[in-house]
């Protein structure tokens, strides 16, 4: 298994090559966007590179978003992730970001290196490291123009270059404990520290969770409380828990965002195998008016577990 992974890793480096043929800019300021709430608990590789291959097998998330207000180009947003232990202290991971609202479409495709250093004899506590790099494209989707299609300021600005990005994510976990920060656009940052070019940026992203096993009814009990930092916007926190029962063939949480908003959802898995949720986020106060907030699905495949 580890012979095709190695080739797999191998085509992907090949095709990221070539869509960063005409990728000649570095650093993106990101649009700002409410996170997949599949980040929290059921794929926390999506806010964390450190999480690639932090538990044994292939781990095969799909994420879909949709606003449920009947607006015309209300945003959508898809993820495709795929994480797996290459050795036994290295992980590898493959992240594909899309987001759409209007005519703007933003797509991410990112790939991850992840180092896992145990602390103790029996592997109780260990140490976290990972870095992905990333390309970033924005287009403005022609078919969806409602005018001039001819018009050379749709033309000038699908023929931007591509973006480079880096994210670095860090954790610690003893156990049920897992404390863990990530700094996501590194270029960006480093780029725009003298002048800045732009704001509405993720700055950083940090979290800390116990994870509770009780029994079988009930099976754990898992707190979280994150951080989020958002370039010119207040800081953000989200504070919530997952509750796991039957032997963790079903799942409900709940997450209070401190912009006056909530994400719930609920989910079921088979045999630790496949599972899937299903995800309300609510609006956020100041838009609260105008949208009801968004429905999520969410998809899960574990494969080759030892």
């Amino acid at each position: 298994m580890k012979k095709y992974i190695s080739y797999l890793l191998l085509l992907s480096a090949f095709a990221l090559s070539n869509f960063s043929a005409g990728a000649q800019s570095t650093g993106n300021p990101e649009m700002l966007v409410e996170p997949l709430a599949a980040q929290y608990f059921l794929d926390p590789y999506l806010a964390n590179p450190a999480m690639a291959g932090l538990d044994t097998g292939l781990h095969v998330n799909l994420a879909y978003r949709h606003q449920s207000s009947g607006i015309n180009g209300a945003p959508i947003t898809k993820a495709l992730t795929a994480d797996y232990q290459l050795f036994k202290r290295v992980g590898i991971g493959m992240n594909i970001f899309n987001d759409k609202a209007g005519l703007l479409n933003n797509t991410k495709v990112a790939f991850s290196y992840a180092y896992h250093l145990p602390l103790s004899l029996n592997g109780a506590s260990a140490l976290h490291f990972g870095l992905s790099g990333a390309f970033i494209a924005r287009r403005l989707d022609t078919k969806e123009v409602n005018g001039d299609v001819t018009d050379p300021d749709i033309h000038a600005f699908n023929r931007r270059d591509n973006y480079f990005e880096a994210d670095f994510g860090m954790a610690y976990t003893l156990k049920g404990f897992t404390l863990q920060a990530s700094l996501p656009n590194l270029v960006s940052l480093v780029k725009n520290s003298s002048t800045d070019l732009g704001i509405d940026r993720s700055v950083f992203f940090a979290a800390t969770s116990y994870k509770i096993n009780v029994g079988t009814e009930l099976s754990a009990i898992e707190p979280k409380v994150c951080f989020r930092g958002i370039k010119g916007y207040d800081n953000i926190m989200d504070a919530g828990a997952n509750f796991s029962f039957l032997n963790n063939q079903l799942n409900a949480f709940g997450m209070y965002h401190s912009t006056n908003s909530f994400s719930a959802g609920v989910g079921a898995n088979y045999q630790s195998i496949a599972g899937f949720q299903l995800i309300y986020n609510s609006q956020t106060a100041g838009l609260s008016n105008y949208t009801s907030g968004t429905f999520e699905i969410n998809l899960t495949l574990n494969l080759f577990r030892k």
